[in-house]
C-alpha cells in the first residue's frame, strides 16, 4: 500500500509500450494512482514511442484525453 502522502489525487492515464525498460502493471498503477482514468498496453513501441510508432502514440494520447474528459470528478 502506498503511503497517503505519496498518493496521486488527480486523474492519471498510462500507456505502456512493450519495449520500454520499465512496464508497470495495471495492478501497480491502480495501487499508486487512485484515479486511474486510462490504462493500455500498446501493441508495439518503446522508450521513444512518438518517434518509433507515431500513429499508435497519437491514438494513445487521444484515448487518454477522452478518458480524462469522461472521468467523474
Amino acid at each position: 500500500m502506498t503511503p497517503p502522502e505519496l498518493q496521486i489525487e488527480v486523474p492519471v492515464c498510462a500507456s505502456i509500450f512493450p519495449k520500454e525498460m520499465y512496464r508497470p502493471s495495471r495492478r501497480w498503477c491502480e495501487a499508486h494512482y487512485r484515479k486511474l482514468a486510462y490504462y493500455n498496453v500498446a501493441e508495439k513501441g518503446g522508450h521513444f514511442p512518438a518517434f518509433e510508432q507515431p500513429e499508435i502514440f497519437v491514438d494513445e494520447v487521444r484515448a487518454a484525453a477522452r478518458a480524462i474528459r469522461a472521468f467523474p470528478e
